[in-house]
């Protein structure tokens, strides 16, 4: 198949999880974090950053579910990009106030970022990139080093304005996966979909994007390689949504899959007349949609 690569302006639209009680996950996504909701269908809610679409977290209750067994395929973290310091450092503070527990906060050089889970355990980071000129590179590939964070000085940026939200610039900017072989991995997301690699010197992961971003995805094999797929009973990952800006772009990633011999399914939350839903080798759910049509 020839070569393909992503449009510049791909990015990540929004992740979709399951989780055992709806109101449990909106006191945490929308009371405690500030997110917004635009609309629920049923046992569905469909959060953004402004209230208003594009999506940028998709909820589904599943009464029961388990949780996701440790050593299986399927989400590693959810990444909520903050538009500046002043977003996740009023994020930072508003859960400090609220004494929810954090699990780790790292300088990855490229961006500061804090990782936790929500109520369901579903892994999430809240992150912040700095400018792109103070990004290093080695060669082709992006430096990324995991560097304590210094949350006092980031704690120190944040303005002294009374909580209204999380910043409206706020959306999603990486997912991380568990994957069960990286091979498999690259070839469905970059020789198939275009995603470039741009660092595969961290032991047992991969990381790739397009328009020369840091990641779009992260791909990993820390839970084992040849995990077995996330069992669909269990909280976690539905699917996510990789947004092309133009619907030629779309079109023409759609056929490729197709000709690919990838089938093609209706995404579980439909987001638009123009998306579809395809998986990959440990049965990840990608939604393929462009601006004009998801949310």
């Amino acid at each position: 198949m020839a070569n393909f690569a992503l449009p510049d302006a791909a990015q990540i639209g929004y992740a979709h999880l399951r989780v055992r009680d709806l109101g449990g996950a909106l006191a945490f996504y929308q009371d405690l974090l500030g997110l917004r909701e635009v609309r629920r269908v049923n046992g569905t809610a469909y959060l953004s950053a402004t209230g208003e679409p594009p999506y940028h977290v998709i909820v589904t209750e599943q009464p029961g579910a388990r949780q996701k067994p440790p050593r299986t395929a399927g989400l590693y973290h959810v990444a909520i990009r903050l538009p500046d310091r002043d977003g996740l450092a009023r994020v930072l503070r508003r859960l400090l106030e609220n004494d929810y527990p954090l699990q780790g906060a790292s300088d990855h050089g490229v961006s500061e970022a804090i990782y936790l889970a929500d109520p369901d355990g579903n892994g999430l980071e809240l992150y912040c990139d700095r400018p792109r000129a103070q990004w290093q590179w080695d060669g082709t590939q992006i430096g990324m080093g995991t560097d304590p964070l210094d949350g006092q000085d980031l704690l120190a940026q944040a303005s002294s304005e009374p909580w209204n939200g999380i910043a409206p610039g706020t959306d999603i900017g990486h997912v991380h996966l568990h994957v069960s072989d990286l091979g498999r991995a690259e070839a469905f997301y970059c020789d198939l979909l275009g995603f470039e690699v741009m660092q595969r010197s961290y032991p047992g992961a991969l990381f790739v994007a397009a328009g020369g971003y840091h990641h779009h995805l992260g791909l990993n094999i820390w839970a084992g390689r040849d995990a077995p797929p996330a069992p669909t009973d269990a909280v976690g990952l539905i699917a996510f949504s990789l947004r092309l800006p133009e619907a030629a772009a779309w079109q023409a990633l759609v056929d490729r899959v197709r000709a690919a011999g990838v089938p093609v399914e209706t995404p579980p939350a439909n987001s638009g007349t123009d998306s579809v839903l395809i998986r990959d080798s440990d049965r990840i759910g990608v939604v393929l949609a462009h601006d004009a049509t998801e949310g």
